[in-house]
C-alpha cells in the first residue's frame, strides 16, 4: 500500500493523473478486448469479416505464409521458417556472458553457412532460390543482422579516424560521416539501386539484395560512428594517461583500456541506434524488396481483403515490437552492472 500511494497517490496531481488514466483505461480497454478477442472474425473468410462487428485476424490467417516468407516458393516455406528460427537462436545464444568468448566466431559461422544452404539451396537435394524472391519476416531479419553486423565495426574504425590526430584521416571520416548523415536512407537506396550499376564496369552486375545491403551498412556505421566517438570522449584523460604509463601502444590502449569503457558507456545509444536501423529495413520497399511490411502492403491490395489495415498493422507492430522490446530489455540488463557499479562509487565518494 505505501508503494501505491508513493507512485500513484503522492499528491493532488499525481491522484487526478491515476484517476484520469483509470478512467480512460476503463473506458477504452472492454470494448478493445471486445474488438480484438470477443467479436472478431479468426477464419479465413472476407465475408464474414465484413458482416462482423470485430477485428478480422481471417486476414492474418489466410495471409500469414506471405506476410513471413514473401514470394519464396509455397512448398518450401519450412526452409526460411527453419532459419528464421535458427537465426534468433543464435541472438539468443550470444546473448549470455558466459558464451562471450572465440567460440562464437565457428558457432556463428556454421549457423550462417546453414542459413545460407537452406535459404539458396542448390545443395543436398534443396530447390535452388534465388534471393530476389526472398521476403517477409526472414528478410527483416537478415539485413538487419549482417548490416549491424558489419556496420559496428567499420563504424568504430570511423570514430576512431575521427578522433586521429593525422588530419587527411580525421577529414575523410568527417566527411563520410557527415554526408550519411546528412541524407535520408531512401536516396541512399535509391543510388545503389539506380545509381550503382551505372559505374560498374559492362558484364558485371550485383543483385538488388546486396545492394540494398551495402547502402544500409554504409548508412548505419555513420550514425553507429558518432554514438561510439561520444562514448570515447566520455573517458577521463587519465585513462588514456594509465594505459600509456603501463607501456601499451596506441591499439593496445584502445583494444585493452579506453574502447571496452567508451563501449559500455554507448550501450544505451547504441541500442537505440540499432532498434531504429531494425525498423528502417521497411524502407526496402523502393528497390522492390518485400521485407515484413511491405508484404502486408501488398497483401491489402487484394481485393478481397482491402480495407482490413487496422489488423494487419496491428499484427505487423506486434511482431516489430516483440523484437524492438526484446533488444531494449537486454540493453537494460547489460548496463545494469556499471549502473550498480557508478552508484557503489558514488556512495563510497559519499
Amino acid at each position: 500500500m505505501k508503494w501505491i500511494r508513493d507512485s500513484f497517490f503522492s499528491g493532488w496531481l499525481s491522484s487526478a493523473a491515476t484517476l484520469l488514466i483509470l478512467f480512460l483505461l476503463w473506458k477504452s480497454v472492454p470494448p478493445f478486448i471486445d474488438w480484438a478477442f470477443l467479436d472478431a472474425v479468426w477464419r479465413p473468410d472476407s465475408k464474414a469479416c465484413r458482416a462482423g462487428e470485430g477485428a478480422c485476424w481471417g486476414f492474418i490467417a489466410d495471409k500469414h505464409r506471405f506476410i513471413l516468407f514473401g514470394t519464396y516458393p509455397y512448398d518450401e516455406h519450412w526452409r526460411p521458417a527453419l532459419s528464421s528460427a535458427l537465426l534468433v537462436t543464435l541472438w539468443v545464444f550470444s546473448g549470455f556472458r558466459r558464451f562471450w568468448n572465440w567460440k562464437l566466431i565457428p558457432i556463428w559461422s556454421v549457423g550462417l553457412l546453414v542459413i545460407a544452404v537452406l535459404m539458396w539451396g542448390g545443395l543436398f537435394g534443396l530447390t535452388y532460390v534465388e534471393n530476389e524472391r526472398w521476403g517477409g519476416l526472414i528478410l527483416t531479419l537478415l539485413l538487419s543482422t549482417f548490416g549491424v553486423a558489419f556496420a559496428f565495426p567499420l563504424s568504430i574504425a570511423l570514430a576512431l579516424g575521427r578522433r586521429s590526430s593525422m588530419p587527411v584521416i580525421r577529414w575523410l571520416c568527417v566527411a563520410y560521416i557527415e554526408l550519411i548523415r546528412g541524407v535520408p536512407l531512401i536516396s541512399l537506396l535509391f543510388m545503389a539501386s539506380v545509381m550503382l550499376p551505372l559505374f560498374l564496369p559492362e558484364g558485371v552486375t550485383i543483385n538488388k539484395l546486396l545492394r540494398a545491403q551495402i547502402a544500409m551498412i554504409l548508412f548505419a556505421a555513420a550514425y553507429l560512428a558518432e554514438v561510439v566517438r561520444g562514448g570515447l570522449q566520455a573517458i577521463d584523460r587519465e585513462q588514456y594517461d594509465a594505459a600509456a604509463a603501463i607501456g601499451l601502444g596506441y591499439w593496445g590502449q584502445m583494444g585493452f583500456i579506453i574502447l571496452p569503457q567508451a563501449l559500455r558507456i554507448a550501450v544505451p545509444p547504441l541500442v537505440n541506434t540499432i532498434v531504429a536501423f531494425f525498423k528502417d529495413t521497411s524502407l526496402v520497399l523502393i528497390i522492390g524488396l518485400f521485407d515484413l511490411l511491405s508484404t502486408i502492403k501488398v497483401s491489402l491490395n487484394e481485393p478481397a481483403w482491402s480495407g482490413f489495415g487496422v489488423e494487419a498493422y496491428v499484427f505487423a507492430s506486434l511482431l516489430y515490437f516483440v523484437f524492438c522490446f526484446a533488444m531494449s530489455a537486454y540493453s537494460r540488463r547489460l548496463e545494469r552492472p556499471a549502473l550498480e557499479r557508478a552508484a557503489a562509487r558514488a556512495a563510497d565518494a559519499a
